[in-house]
């Protein structure tokens, strides 16, 4: 769905400065369809540069963009039919209803006049925002305010959504909300591509993740590859409901298992490969008689990663 072949984009140093100020550098990066995918990184780390040149809102100093197979500096309309695009802030227009928001839109897309009444409607239900249709924009909140932007982004019925920042400065119900529209918008077919400095709603949505920072990718992925690779494995904790059981010469032993740290009754260990295999080794101590009374995962979350990344920690 999205293709950036070496993405570059420069920028004079303030003030007269020598030198350029890179803001995205040699990005090489692809969004299978049907992914929810996230751009994740600090403020200033140039992920809405780097949305903008998708979006053919930015020119890119070197490298190409495609989306949907289309060139979007050759061809930036071509393009644009095939996304949808919530921006940070977006204005809105505080005397119109709702409906009438979304009806502008539609006309301003130049779609077809016998279907407009149709998908207006259609798509202030699929936001949610039925009970606000007579609405004033004014008196909304800032949750509905971005279901109106989403709303306005799918009219066309793009098969791309790209959002900069959806969640942000929103109260943790209106959060809880519009990720899951956004679940509910990829159900239906849409590819979803997200910046966001929120590292928790990554893990709760994305299927797939790019860790930038100085507009370099340190990571990109499947979000849990990513993460398993970064850290060479998964992490476990075991406790034994009475000891007596040999943790660490039996942990030791297995392969894929490393790093063990065991007690009497517990043990923690980094454990290399998938589900099947973790399955495999619960199964194989229990039948080596081990009394088992507990099995988590202890692995680090995707804010721990990315701190250890960005700090250019080891792996």
């Amino acid at each position: 769905m999205i293709h950036l072949e070496h993405l570059t984009k420069e920028y004079d140093m303030p003030g007269g400065k020598a030198g350029k100020l890179v803001a995205a550098n040699a990005i090489d990066l692809v969004v299978p369809k049907g992914e929810i995918f996230g751009l994740i990184g600090p403020n200033g780390a140039g992920k809405t540069t780097t949305l903008k040149m998708i979006c053919g809102l930015l020119a890119p100093t070197a490298g190409r963009v495609t989306v949907h197979g289309v060139d979007v500096e050759r061809y930036p309309e071509d393009a644009q039919r095939h996304l949808g695009y919530l921006a940070d802030f977006f204005s809105v227009y505080d005397d119109l209803t709702v409906w009438e928001y979304v009806d502008y839109f539609a006309h301003a897309y130049k779609m077809d006049e016998s279907s407009i009444s149709r998908r207006v409607d259609e798509v202030i239900r699929l936001v949610g925002l039925e009970a606000k249709y007579d609405s004033f924009i004014a008196g909304l909140s800032r949750g509905m305010k971005q279901r109106l932007g989403i709303a306005r982004a799918i009219l066309h019925s793009p098969p791309l959504l790209v959002l900069d920042e959806p969640t942000s400065g929103l109260d943790p119900k209106a959060r809880h909300e519009l990720k899951q529209l956004l679940l509910s918008l990829n159900r239906a077919g849409a590819t979803l591509f997200i910046t966001t400095h929120i590292l928790s709603d990554v893990e709760e949505i994305c299927t797939s993740v790019a860790i930038l920072e100085k507009g370099v990718l340190l990571r990109c992925g499947p979000l849990r590859a990513v993460m398993q690779e970064a850290r060479g494995g998964r992490r476990f904790r075991l406790r034994l409901a009475v000891p007596g059981f040999a943790l660490t010469q039996w942990l030791t032993a297995q392969p894929g298992v490393s790093e063990v740290k065991a007690g009497v009754q517990d043990a923690e260990f980094l454990l290399a490969g998938d589900d099947a295999r973790t399955a495999e080794l619960v199964g194989q101590i229990v039948s080596a008689g081990a009394p088992v009374c507990s099995f988590q995962d202890a692995s680090e979350n995707l804010e721990q990663l990315y701190s250890r990344l960005s700090s250019g920690e080891t792996m």
